[in-house]
């Protein structure tokens, strides 16, 4: 599963590395915690928080493409759980870890669709879980002092990116894939080190926001943001698309993990293709192939997002004038 030149390398689960029993299984887990979202989100979302779903699924899936180096010749990329959860509540961030993964599987063939459910529910679960769970510990142990915002965001980022991990490698030894006193001290270690580089970047975007636009904390009163806010953020989504052709080459963590303990000719391709391994068909030059796709990317998740939260805001208040 080698990457074209200036794309990153595929990031999600494949088809393969799974058996169908533990796929299936963690399918139904994840629908479960999605339709729960769904019904959450439809009393939960305020005026600005519908357009803020679409901003950040669509700069989460840009800082995904841009994969950073590592230690021992594997890569990490944002999770961004952790920023979702933060910004919008666990029950939205589900919702937009759900979009952008979904993308990634059934658009760019990055994570099979079989394994789509375990994806989902790694990251777009576990992830999130985790960072509620801390980031809310850290904010009542902090009270009002902002080193609670601070500290809490790297280290729900860092330990979200470590458990998910974890359970991926488990997901793994269940599967039968590799035994766990391998594939665990192999995930595990490798994420240890990707951690630190998604709560660096967690912590320098909480940095930014507390001095830009600490409302978005929920410190004071929040504002609804206005459509200049919004329009920023996705023109600074499609920024770092453009520049997805900077990122690292090597393996990601779990590409690096398969070829090191000898599984990854498990991987299985997709069953089709639309636009695979973030390269935009026909086009000869594939640094231009991959912005395109990035841009593409970002302007569907983007949709797909907005267009979710919208029906859902909609739900919610035909659901408040029935009551």
């Amino acid at each position: 599963m080698l990457s074209a030149p200036f794309s990153p390398p595929a990031m999600h689960i494949p088809d393969g590395f799974l058996s169908v029993l533990v796929a299936a299984a963690l399918w139904v887990a994840t629908i479960i915690v999605v339709a729960r979202a769904l019904r959450r989100a439809s009393a939960d979302l305020g005026e600005r928080q519908v357009p803020m779903m679409g901003v950040l699924a669509a700069a989460i899936f840009a800082g995904q493409m841009l994969n950073f180096p590592v230690a021992g010749g594997t890569s990490g990329h944002l999770l961004g759980a952790a920023l979702a959860t933060i910004l919008m509540g666990p029950w939205a961030a589900v919702i937009i870890m759900t979009c952008v993964i979904g993308v990634q599987g059934l658009i760019f063939q990055d994570g099979g669709l079989l394994a789509m459910g375990a994806n989902i529910f790694n990251m777009g679960i576990v992830g999130v879980a985790v960072t509620h769970f801390v980031y809310r510990s850290a904010r009542a142990l902090a009270g009002r002092r902002p080193w609670g915002i601070f500290l809490g965001g790297f280290l729900s980022a860092w330990l979200g990116v470590i458990l998910s991990a974890l359970i991926t490698a488990l997901e793994l030894a269940v599967s039968g894939t590799a035994p766990a006193n391998l594939a665990i001290p192999a995930m595990g270690s490798v994420h240890i080190l990707i951690g630190l580089g998604e709560g660096l970047i967690t912590l320098g975007a909480l940095a930014f926001l507390y001095f830009t636009r600490p409302d978005l904390l929920k410190i004071g009163e929040a504002k609804p943001a206005g459509r200049a806010a919004w329009v920023a953020g996705l023109v600074i989504a499609i920024l770092i698309a453009i520049a997805s052709p900077l990122a690292s080459s090597f393996p990601d963590g779990l590409e690096w993990v398969a070829q090191q303990q000898g599984f990854l000719t498990n991987a299985q391709n997709a069953p089709y293709q639309v636009i695979p391994d973030y390269v935009f068909p026909g086009v000869e030059n594939q640094a231009l192939a991959t912005i395109i796709a990035g841009v593409v990317g970002v302007l569907t998740v983007f949709g797909v997002a907005l267009g979710i939260a919208y029906m859902r805001r909609k739900q919610g208040d035909a659901n408040l004038m029935q009551t």
